[in-house]
């Protein structure tokens, strides 16, 4: 079976659901009675989005509310084309679908091979990495930690990807914070929000050699992103020796600015403890939650754009929203590997907008490409990490 290559990433919500509720009865002498009747009721819910090696984007939906119900969401054009991919069938996609195949009737062979079994696969990789209830410390391993916290790794390995394992990840599973086919560039970048184009001086295996690292904090809770950073900062310095210093230079970046129409997007509804969400239901369909403008541009560019992105707003606080556009080829670059290019803005009149348009239209902001002063780093040391 193909490994999971998504990163479970999660939300919470709150959802009308039917659940079972107690109703006390009129009690007997000495006893107490309750009757379980099927009810509607707002429910704690958790949104899993993952992308997996052969369906790509899905999700694991789980109710905290007895009797604890699940869903599973997948799309089986998104397998179909994974699998006409591997067997070299040449055909052009559609955002759900496909719209011209060289060989039709193998086509429709591959989507006739798609079965119960394909799907029960696609849980058991998942559910093994996501915590449910009545699975130990299901209300711990949300909870966060302390926001003055410094964390370090307690016990981590790092170990070379096995050849030919698709697909990135950087996920927490439980207590353990999980990398899967990540090289040095992805590491710096996600400990100190910097793109690989502000990386100055990597030896060349910075870019092509792929590590999984799994590592328990050493501080109770889950970090938040800045945590995280902390955490992978240490680790580089310790375990790759890196040493860098800091210089300004002019660099060709996206910024991101106000809009002339006004900001259309509201501000977060998550508490003070909350940890973001930076979530992808499919490339160009992207949950925002509890981020502000600066944390937004560097999760754009360290996961869709092919230079640094820059933030010029002047906007302080965080904000939830959701943004669809249609991505060109020079995005998402790093998680495309072999599948065919994602369609234009042009190729279907029901596909969403550009980015740049998206942006405008849906958030009241700009995206623009500019040349801008931005820090890099200049790595004046690093070693391919030391043996566990």
């Amino acid at each position: 079976a193909p490994p999971a290559t998504g990163s479970p990433e999660r939300v919470v919500v709150w959802e009308l659901a039917w659940v079972w509720s107690g109703k006390k009865l009129d009690p007997k002498p000495g006893q107490s009675r309750f009757a379980f009747v099927k009810t509607r009721r707002q429910c704690t819910t958790y949104y899993f989005y993952v992308l997996d090696g052969d369906f790509g984007p899905g999700f694991i939906k789980i109710i905290s509310y007895f009797p604890y119900p699940a869903k599973v969401w997948l799309n089986g054009h998104e397998w179909v084309k994974r699998q006409a991919d591997r067997a070299g069938l040449r055909f052009s996609e559609l955002a759900n679908g496909f719209a011209a195949c060289d060989e039709p009737r193998r086509l429709q062979a591959i989507a006739d091979r798609l079965g119960p079994r394909d799907i029960q696969a696609f849980f058991d990789r998942w559910i093994r990495l996501v915590p449910t209830p009545l699975t130990g410390s299901f209300d711990l391993i949300f909870r966060p930690q302390a926001a003055d916290a410094d964390p370090g790794f307690d016990v981590v390995t790092i170990k070379p990807s096995k050849p030919g394992q698709q697909g990135k990840l950087f996920t927490q599973r439980g207590r353990h914070f999980v990398t899967m086919n990540t090289n040095l560039n992805d590491l710096i970048a996600l400990a100190y929000g910097f793109h690989a184009k502000q990386m100055i001086g990597a030896p060349a295996w910075a870019g092509t050699d792929l590590f999984d690292i799994d590592g328990v904090p050493d501080v109770p809770g889950q970090p938040n992103l800045k945590q995280m950073g902390l955490m992978l900062q240490k680790l580089l310095a310790d375990r790759f020796q890196l040493k860098f210093h800091h210089e300004s230079r002019e660099l060709s970046v996206y910024a991101i600015r106000a809009g002339s129409a006004g900001l259309k997007i509201a501000k977060t509804t998550a508490g003070p403890n909350d940890l973001p969400a930076f979530l992808f239901r499919g490339y160009g369909d992207l949950i925002v939650r509890n981020l502000s403008m600066a944390e937004f541009a560097t999760w754009m560019q360290s996961s869709v754009m092919d230079k640094p992105v820059v933030d010029q707003t002047d906007l302080k606080d965080k904000y939830d929203f959701t943004l669809k556009w249609t991505p060109d080829d020079s995005q998402f670059a790093q998680f495309r590997g072999a599948a065919t290019p994602a369609p234009s803005a042009g190729d279907s009149p029901n596909a969403p907008p550009s980015l740049y348009t998206a942006v405008q239209e849906q958030l009241g902001l700009k995206i623009e490409a500019t040349k801008a002063p931005d820090d890099v780093i200049v790595i004046d040391h690093v070693e391919k990490p030391s043996a566990n």
